[in-house]
């Protein structure tokens, strides 16, 4: 259910703050404290959090039913310390009665996991311990990682403070070409502004294109806000918004919109008509190419899933091009659905016996060959070709190895082809 918030001549990031503030108004480099709707941890960042928030000596959190708690990261558990990480998230769960953890099995990757919920709306302040909570943005909702005192101090207290951010605006204007989706869109644009380029700022989504990309593609551009420094990455809501909302969400929201006056710190317009495919190479996400100039690059593993694109969406690309074909036999695909009802919708729809059939290993959701925790972990030597969200150095496994992200189509094609290539080489 939506009604329009009252504020005006500002932006909807400068809105959410104000209103969360007590405050008529805001402006950047403002230092601001506000309560927040919904704190999150993982079994990695949590457990930090949780020593922290037991030397306040607290029999209680602020509140249980605004606490969420998700070990994806290194679970299912892939040895004793790992183990020991979830008992304390499970344990603390269980003493402070949080009604929203997620044990596996009922779980997801975290950042598919909380809209998929209903956990996420329009106007919401949401943290999270975890760089890429930026992602909600993409609800209408201001949300932002946090480091794990500040998610202990939101569990006691309920409020965060935040220095203001600017807003950088990104208009999409021309035709999403064929094979183009909302991962190509966001790596292009931190290809165009570096790793940096964004650095504390928020960073507005808009335009024709935006305004008919599907909610999953919405998601995928504002989770990785990060990887170009924001602060948070946002799309503002509207009807796509509302229908994906309904069924979900019940409680009353309001919907927050930018000011037609706005002065934006500075604002980006981006034709993607001829837009091709983009290849972020090693070892940056903003060492961006289009895919016609991957070269001949083989490849050892391709990973399809993850928070940025472990959807149904991403899924269906994947399977489309996958159906019939065979994974190249020097290359390991291994597909993860980020939750576990994706997985199921995946069965359901006959994806998973797509890629079976094509020799592809399936993973329950983790976040395990992300960051180079578990389940593909690469050695030396080694190339991945991902749809996750980062490249650096050792990010997947052996320093010397190397990863390039990329789109779910591209994964899926270049799967079958063994090296990097456009998805029209194999459909």
């Amino acid at each position: 259910m939506d009604k329009k918030h009252p504020f005006t001549g500002s932006t909807m990031v400068e809105k959410i703050l104000a209103a969360r503030a007590g405050q008529e108004k805001v402006k950047p480099g403002e230092l601001v404290n506000v309560t927040v709707d919904l704190a999150l941890g993982n079994d990695v960042t949590a457990p930090v959090a949780i020593k922290e928030f037991s030397r306040f000596a607290l029999d209680q959190v602020f509140d249980p039913d605004k606490i969420v708690l998700v070990p994806d990261h290194f679970t299912p558990n892939k040895d004793i310390a790992s183990a020991e990480q979830a008992m304390v998230v499970r344990r603390f769960a269980e003493k402070y009665s949080i009604k929203n953890y997620f044990e596996i099995g009922r779980m997801g990757i975290e950042h598919a996991l909380l809209p998929e919920q209903g956990l996420v709306w329009p106007g919401a302040v949401i943290i999270g311990a975890d760089s890429h909570t930026c992602t909600y943005g993409a609800l209408g909702a201001f949300a932002t990682g946090v480091g794990s005192t500040d998610l202990a101090a939101a569990m006691a207290t309920g409020e965060a403070w935040f220095k203001v951010p600017p807003t950088l605006q990104f208009i999409f204007s021309g035709t999403l070409p064929e094979w183009v989706s909302g991962k190509d869109l966001i790596l292009h644009t931190i290809g165009q502004i570096g790793v940096d380029g964004a650095r504390y700022k928020a960073m507005e989504f808009t335009g024709p294109v935006i305004d008919n990309l599907s909610i999953d593609g919405r998601l995928t551009m504002c989770n990785m806000a990060i990887e170009a420094g924001g602060k948070c990455g946002y799309v503002q809501p509207d009807e796509i918004t509302f229908q994906y909302l309904e069924g979900r969400v019940t409680k009353l929201y309001q919907s927050v919109y930018s000011d037609s006056d706005v002065e934006y710190e500075k604002v980006f317009h981006f034709d993607i008509s001829n837009l091709e495919p983009q290849i972020a190479f090693p070892p940056s996400p903003d060492n961006v190419r289009p895919v016609s100039e991957a070269g001949n690059i083989k490849i050892d593993q391709v990973v399809i899933g993850s928070c940025t694109n472990g959807r149904i969406e991403d899924l269906r690309i994947a399977a489309r091009i996958l159906k019939n074909k065979k994974v190249h036999p020097r290359v390991r695909l291994i597909v993860f659905p980020a939750t576990q009802h994706i997985y199921r919708q995946a069965i359901e729809e006959g994806l998973i016996s797509i890629f079976v059939e094509a020799e592809a290993a399936i993973s329950t959701p983790t976040c395990g060959p992300c960051l180079g925790g578990h389940m593909g972990i690469l050695a030396r030597g080694e190339k991945a070709l991902s749809t996750t969200n980062r490249n650096f150095v050792g990010r997947m496994g052996h320093p010397e190895s190397e990863v390039y992200l990329c789109s779910p189509a591209v994964a899926a094609a270049s799967a079958v082809v063994g090296r990097i290539v456009h998805p029209k080489e194999v459909v």
